[in-house]
């Protein structure tokens, strides 16, 4: 087995799913544009623990109606500033990846905020701003071209994040998912795995 193998074995894995069954999330900022202070999720991790996001999945479904509208997926950190739980959202309680141990987490988890979030610095700087994704890991951007075609166009992008290395987010940090353009979107999809682990036992002391 593989490092990942063996912790999630160890009942260090986590997943989360966004959406319900048929129906997209909603949320983003207003007429579902991507904004930067309201994700479609948030993972925030606290100092002295340590996520590795192994699998993150984003699937937008948008009903164009000009050539020229946008439908946009990220998956993006900040790398310095934690989500302490403001803004407007539904809390999330992540699923074991150990389908015999309970859920939990040692990070907030949060989706569809309606209302706009900060992350706050753990470093020289401690002031509650809007986040920085000075990290980016995934991003897809899409523009429509319909051509002559009259009426909606029903699409369907995706991004898939599966990295042979997963980075080592060492809070305090935020993982964030955006999903959203400036067309007419339906719902997103998003599902999401990592390991997770106080960082004694996650990565060596230097």
């Amino acid at each position: 087995m593989n490092k990942i193998d063996e912790q999630i074995a160890a009942g260090m894995g986590r997943g989360l799913t966004l959406g319900t069954f048929s129906t997209g999330a909603a949320g983003g900022g207003a007429a579902f544009i991507v904004d930067i202070d309201r994700p479609q999720l948030a993972i925030g991790v606290p100092a002295g623990t340590v996520i590795r996001p192994f699998y993150v999945a984003v699937q937008v479904q948008t009903d164009a109606v000009e050539n020229g509208e946008e439908t946009e997926a990220l998956v993006a950190v900040d790398s310095l500033g934690l989500w302490t739980g403001d803004g407007t959202s539904t809390v999330e309680n992540p699923s074991n990846l150990r389908t015999d141990l309970d859920k939990g987490s040692a990070c907030r988890c949060g989706s569809v905020f309606t209302a706009d979030m900060t992350t706050t610095p753990g470093f020289a700087v401690a002031t509650a701003a809007d986040p920085v994704l000075d990290l980016e890991l995934g991003r897809v951007v899409m523009e429509n071209d319909e051509g002559s075609i009259a009426g909606n166009v029903t699409i369907t992008m995706d991004i898939l994040y599966e990295p042979d290395h997963p980075p080592y987010l060492i809070g305090p940090c935020t993982l964030l998912i955006y999903a959203g353009g400036d067309g007419d979107i339906v719902g997103a999809f998003a599902q999401v795995q990592w390991v997770e682990g106080p960082k004694s036992i996650m990565v060596p002391a230097l």
